[in-house]
């Protein structure tokens, strides 16, 4: 079927190597989630790119005194909306571990000996040596693309098991009067993050949510979707959405489940398969 003109499906051939990855049984829970941020990540930057706008900051000086004019984005008032849980794969940038903290790789030798500390305090990335910074992979996604930090709001929706409607079981999205009474304005731009359309039923129904929570604009970013799940999404609210996509596949299983699909990637990812 023909996909409404809101909807994009990226063509980027290292996100496409990465989802055919994803799809197979045989890709264990550590690697299916490093997929799932690097696909996040390669996703965001296209959406992002056709989302946002560059503009001029103010004036900043470089460390050999020249002056230059900054670079930030438009607009200003952007939120992550990651649908539980599967979602949360989406928004978190890369967490550095050190070396200490693995059992089987020694410490790089040292011309001089380090006296121990008189008690052990947490780690501190940023006063550690970096030669003893582990290379985990990157895992860059949503937050980390952005130029600054932006709240993220979690919304909880699941489907009821014989109608495949969406139900919301939470909902953290700020009032429009904050504690301190003043007015808080809702997000210009509310990015949903849900890494698989099914039915289509609840990223609608987030949507709709967040259209009457007041966001101007909606991006939908998914891994997987399925096309008629995907059109449904669209037609929520043509003129206030535009929806990214690693892949589509043509249709659902009985059971509602994207075919071939990934399987449920909220199982694979929090190790609940078979629950």
């Amino acid at each position: 079927m023909a996909l409404p003109s809101n909807v994009h499906l990226s063509q980027h051939p290292c996100l496409r190597a990465k989802l055919s990855r994803l799809r197979s049984k045989q890709t264990h829970v550590r690697e299916a989630k490093v997929l799932v941020h690097e696909i996040a990540t390669i996703l965001g930057c296209e959406a992002l790119a056709s989302t946002l706008k560059a503009v001029d900051g103010p004036k900043d000086e470089t460390p050999i005194g020249f002056e230059y004019t900054t670079t930030t984005t438009q607009p200003k008032e952007v939120s992550l909306v990651p649908i539980l849980r599967s979602g949360l794969g989406m928004v978190e940038g890369r967490s550095f571990q050190t070396r200490t903290h693995l059992a089987h790789t020694p410490l790089p030798s040292r011309s001089t000996a380090r006296k121990p500390p008189s008690a052990p305090s947490p780690p501190n990335t940023e006063q550690i040596d970096p030669q003893i910074l582990t290379h985990a992979p990157a895992r860059a996604a949503i937050q980390a693309l952005l130029p600054e930090p932006v709240p993220v709001h979690h919304l909880g929706l699941y489907r009821e098991p014989s109608t495949l409607e969406p139900v919301e079981y939470y909902n953290n999205l700020p009032n429009h009067i904050g504690s301190s009474g003043a007015a808080q304005s809702p997000s210009k731009l509310a990015v949903i993050l849900d890494p698989v359309i099914a039915t289509g039923g609840t990223c609608a129904a987030a949507i709709q949510t967040l259209r009457e929570w007041g966001a101007r604009r909606v991006l939908v970013l998914s891994v997987i979707g399925a096309s008629d799940g995907v059109a449904r999404a669209a037609d929520e609210w043509p003129e206030g959405v535009d929806v990214w996509l690693a892949g589509i596949d043509p249709e659902l299983t009985a059971t509602g489940m994207v075919k071939p699909g990934l399987g449920d990637i909220g199982d694979r990812l929090f190790l609940t398969v078979g629950k």
